[in-house]
């Protein structure tokens, strides 16, 4: 039968305004949030997209959190924004080497494809919680967690796509796509970031999804044995596709902005302070703000135009001005530090990104090293 149209949110559940970051930052519930996390259909804050373009930082979120109720550091809201700083840590002291497989995983990379099937990039693979996944994913530019667990399980060890392939395209469809966190995670599920493959099965999805994705009688039907033996076997699962299925077209990515976006390049002034999409908020007293697009990192990471517009709205709010910028900023401009432009633009005076935690001081090699090593510092 037809595949059945997704459940999901509406793209303006995202709305790109300040306001609305700190709206959906006060409507958290804390406890629900706790309880409900691992369901689609759950209390989950939504507020990635704009965590990622700077517009919340992490302390301030937590200072939103500790007004409805007091929150220490193993409350399942502050673990969940803490895998967020572990990723940036990671990214911190590998740098590039985070795109590449951080070890060995069930399988040679050798043994995996470069390209991502176009039946997963239409989301007619026959599997409805990968189907209903990608299509949510367009129409949206959000997945529940889950989801992108989901995903990049049946990706990796059921078809047996590279993990980079799949990290590259699902981050340029994301409005909150983060280079540490999207490509890490996709590392943990591949086991070249952790110490075992990420599975899961018909019987997890009914568990957690709406009626929609359940996957009864596909090739996630199945034990956890079963699926174990297949992620280490270099075969791919057969694409069984039911008779009616449709596939969705796949939105282009851009390396350049849409052509509905405008700029405005003439000179920054003296002492700009730059507000690239990584820190899309207020500027402090006695700069003048400008937003600006580095073209070196587009080139190199392109979004879907749904993301452009969504950055370039919440830098309007916040500035005059938007600048495509080819080169170096000028040497007495400032900015937040990110570790997106590294390699872009050489800034020697950049002020740190706020964290949630102190830098434990080395490399920690798990999750839960650094947390126990981090927990104690959890930031006021």
């Amino acid at each position: 039968m037809p595949s059945p149209e997704p459940d999901t949110p509406r793209t303006t559940d995202f709305e790109p305004a300040p306001a609305a970051a700190l709206a959906r930052l006060a409507a958290v519930r804390p406890g629900d949030y706790a309880r409900t996390r691992n369901h689609l259909d759950g209390a989950v804050t939504r507020l990635s997209p704009y965590i990622t373009h700077g517009v919340l930082s992490l302390p301030q979120v937590l200072a939103g959190l500790q007004h409805k109720q007091r929150l220490d550091a193993r409350h399942k809201l502050v673990y969940e924004l803490a895998w967020r700083e572990f990723f940036h840590h990671v990214w911190q002291y590998e740098g590039d080497a985070i795109f590449s497989s951080l070890h060995p995983g069930v399988l040679p990379d050798s043994a995996y494809a470069t390209d991502l099937p176009q039946d997963i990039r239409r989301g007619a693979t026959g599997v409805p919680v990968v189907d209903q996944a990608v299509r949510t994913l367009y129409a949206t530019g959000w997945l529940h967690n889950h989801a992108r667990m989901w995903l990049a399980s049946y990706v990796v060890h059921l078809r047996k796509v590279h993990w980079r392939a799949g990290a590259d395209w699902l981050y340029g469809h994301l409005l909150d796509g983060d280079l540490a966190s999207n490509h890490l995670s996709w590392q943990w599920v591949a086991a070249t970031g952790s110490h075992k493959p990420y599975l899961f099965n018909a019987e997890n999805v009914a568990r957690h999804a709406p009626a929609a994705w359940h996957s009864a009688g596909t090739v996630v039907d199945t034990s956890y044995e079963a699926l174990d033996a297949i992620a280490r076997s270099s075969r791919s699962v057969p694409v069984v596709v039911a008779q009616g299925v449709q596939g969705v077209d796949e939105p282009p990515l851009f390396t350049t902005p849409p052509p509905d976006l405008q700029f405005d390049n003439s000179a920054l002034p003296a002492n700009a302070w730059l507000l690239h999409p990584w820190a899309l908020r207020e500027a402090p007293s006695g700069h003048s703000a400008v937003g600006v697009f580095a073209a070196g990192f587009h080139a190199a990471w392109p979004w879907s135009a749904a993301r452009w517009e969504f950055a370039a709205a919440l830098m309007t709010a916040q500035c005059k001005r938007r600048v495509w910028l080819e080169g170096q900023p000028p040497a007495d401009a400032r900015c937040v530090g990110d570790p997106h432009l590294a390699g872009h633009w050489a800034m020697t005076d950049a002020a740190a990104v706020p964290r949630l935690f102190n830098d434990p001081g080395e490399r920690c090699r798990s999750f839960s090293q650094y947390f126990a090593r981090v927990a104690s510092t959890l930031q006021s």
